[in-house]
């Protein structure tokens, strides 16, 4: 299963989430229309009272359950962030010297690298000593991940990585998004029986008649509520199981070895502490999101597939009686992650760090080289990272000079060095946009901006400029929003300051416009889409014609790669190739419809804009940048590099 189909797996996981909620809803109300029956039908006069009274009951009911979802997905809208604090869960610095958060940090940042997407902000659960993690938010804009410090003590590297890749597997496949709309449904559901429980604890001293009366009430309350219980939980487990085998498949294509995950699973079925949490009233809530059960349930309402199962997928030859041997040792002496990784030769967590028996990483690729691909093989790589892509995310990380690393980790210096990267070549252009930038920041920004782009930026590979921009982007989002709100005005202005704009730069303001938009209101940018590529024929016809005139100045070889891009996509209409006469300017018009198209159509989209930009069946490296970047304003996230190693 690629990436589309996992998204329009998802999809149609949210539907089927819908129907069962209104079918746990329905359940609810007959219950109460029978308890309110029972209960007071009797001193009903006539037929058209008890009508009434039900019609009362049914109305209060569905209210009840309605206002609770909209409650909670409105306390869910700032997205990933707000779970974790939600949790208990403390921000991870970017400058931190704790020796296990370093470690974290990079294992993430060189999967995100690797993956194409910003990197998360992360959290840690400090108090929780089992292994667990989750990873939340409405799009890889406003994921966070966070782990337990379990994990961080008790896993060696890659464990700690083969659960981050899982993790990841839910951001990229829309599986995040899900869950935060499953937390907030559910939370209706449960409505009934937490006013019950409110109003027994509160109401014991009552003896009068009209307080029995609202004891009685309660208590039916509660009961109901525990049908709402029964209803949510299997709803969890139905939505969440299949997910997490996925995840998993996902987590080893991914590292390409199934010991780091398999020793992640084995250590928590050896362990005391386990995946479970302490707050069990939060884990409930959030157990359909976690890598590991994080409380125990009966079987039935398990949200994740037996543990024994999930190793042996991994590690055939796996049984009960090694796992119990394995729990015998670790109780008289628990493992060490980090001694682990020192007896592996990883005593240092940096980027670069691997087992001595992996490939070191390929060197960044020189800019004359060219490579050949083919459509359906970049629509293949779309939020799929392979485990060479990983190699070549420390490969990226180490090529990164530690001067722009430092400019990307710090709050006042990351929106100059990310202006940096907008600044165009044509020095008429770039007195433009510094005017733009002094208007709204002020001297000093420009100034420093100005400066990075003369020191570190001129002679920076083009394949690192998007890693750069995605450490970058965790710092940018500390800022206050009205300071946010005020670097997009200064984005979407150097990119008009003049037409003349390259189709890169352009995008690559695009993508960082979209990427801070989302994370500032990530409830309102959250959707699956539905739409088909011959409702948005304009916007096709528009999007290839840019870049196929970008491709090529000479106007013949660029209508036969703009011919070639249609021919994917729109194969039986005749659109002429007419590039637009304000040039990049105009696909301002198409990113909302194309992305908004269902997933299955993104997929001929992405073989489409692949065959336009490499009508030869040849990249540059450039090229290659290029096409990472708008596919990423698309939501369609592509690996750092084309080729496959």
């Amino acid at each position: 299963m690629n990436f589309f189909e996992h998204q329009a797996k998802a999809r149609s996981s949210s539907t089927r989430m819908v129907v069962l909620f209104a079918l746990a809803v329905g359940g609810i109300v007959l219950a109460v229309d029978l308890a309110v029956l029972l209960l007071l039908g009797t001193q009903m006069g006539s037929a058209g009272g008890v009508a009434g009274l039900l019609f009362v009951s049914t109305l209060g009911t569905i209210a009840v359950i309605g206002l609770g979802s909209m409650y909670r997905m409105a306390s869910l809208r700032g997205g990933g962030e707000s779970v974790a604090l939600q949790m208990g869960a403390t921000a991870v610095p970017e400058d931190t010297s704790d020796f296990q958060l370093r470690r974290l940090r990079n294992v993430v940042e060189e999967i995100a690298i690797a993956s194409g997407v910003p990197v998360p902000k992360l959290y840690v659960m400090e108090h929780e000593a089992g292994i667990n993690a989750f990873a939340a938010g409405y799009s890889p804009s406003d994921a966070a991940v966070a782990v337990t410090r379990g994990a961080l003590e008790r896993l060696n590297r890659d464990e700690l990585q083969g659960v981050i890749a899982h993790e990841f597997s839910h951001i990229l496949n829309g599986d995040m998004r899900l869950n935060l709309r499953l937390m907030g449904t559910l939370f209706g559901i449960m409505m009934l029986s937490i006013i019950g429980q409110r109003v027994l604890i509160y109401g014991r001293g009552g003896r009068s008649k009209e307080g029995n009366a609202i004891l009685v009430i309660a208590l039916v309350a509660l009961v109901v509520g525990g049908i709402g219980a029964f209803f949510g939980r299997m709803i969890k487990a139905g939505v969440s199981r299949q997910r997490e085998l996925l995840a998993d498949a996902s987590a080893v294509q991914f590292t390409r070895q199934t010991t780091g995950l398999a020793g992640a699973l084995k250590k928590i079925g050896g362990l005391h502490e386990g995946s479970r949490l302490t707050d069990k009233s939060k884990a409930e809530e959030v157990s359909h999101m976690l890598f590991g059960e994080g409380l125990s349930v009966a079987s039935m309402f398990a949200t994740h597939p037996p543990l024994l199962q999930r190793i042996r997928l991994l590690d055939p030859s796996f049984n009960e009686q090694q796992l119990q041997q394995l729990s015998a040792r670790w109780m008289a002496s628990p493992p060490d992650g980090m001694q682990e990784d020192l007896a592996m030769g990883l005593a240092n967590p940096t980027p670069s760090s691997h087992t001595p028996s992996s490939p070191a990483p390929p060197p960044l690729p020189p800019l004359s080289r060219r490579i050949s691909i083919t459509p359906p093989m970049v629509s293949a790589q779309v939020g799929t990272p392979a485990e060479d892509d990983y190699r070549r995310a420390g490969s990226i990380v180490e090529s990164l000079p530690p001067e722009l690393r430092a400019l990307a980790a710090r709050r006042e210096s990351v929106m100059p060095l990310l202006l940096a990267m907008l600044v165009d070549d044509d020095a008429a252009i770039a007195a433009n946009q510094r005017i733009e930038v002094v208007a709204r920041l002020g001297e000093q920004a420009a100034s420093q901006a100005w400066a990075v782009r003369q020191q570190h930026l001129g002679s920076l590979h083009p394949m690192l400029r998007l890693p750069l921009a995605s450490l970058a982007f965790p710092v940018l989002r500390l800022r206050p929003r009205p300071e946010l709100d005020t670097f997009l005005a200064t984005v979407h202005a150097m990119v008009h300051a003049d037409g003349q704009v390259s189709l890169f730069e352009y995008c690559l303001a695009k993508l960082l416009e979209v990427q801070v938009r989302e994370s500032l209101d990530p409830e309102r940018y959250a959707r699956f889409g539905r739409r088909k590529p011959g409702n948005l024929k304009q916007e096709f016809a528009t999007l290839l014609a840019v870049v196929a005139q970008s491709g090529s100045d000479d106007p013949v070889t660029a209508q036969h790669a703009y011919l070639s891009g249609l021919q994917r996509v729109l194969p039986r209409d005749h659109l002429p190739y007419a590039p637009p006469a304000n040039g990049v300017l105009a696909l301002e018009s198409v990113w909302e419809g194309l992305d908004a198209l269902d997933p299955l159509a993104k997929q001929v989209m992405v073989e489409s804009i692949t065959a336009a930009i490499s009508h030869d069946g040849r990249i540059s490296v450039a090229e290659s940048e290029l096409l990472r970047t708008i596919c990423g304003v698309l939501h369609c996230p592509l690996p750092a590099m084309l080729e496959r190693g």
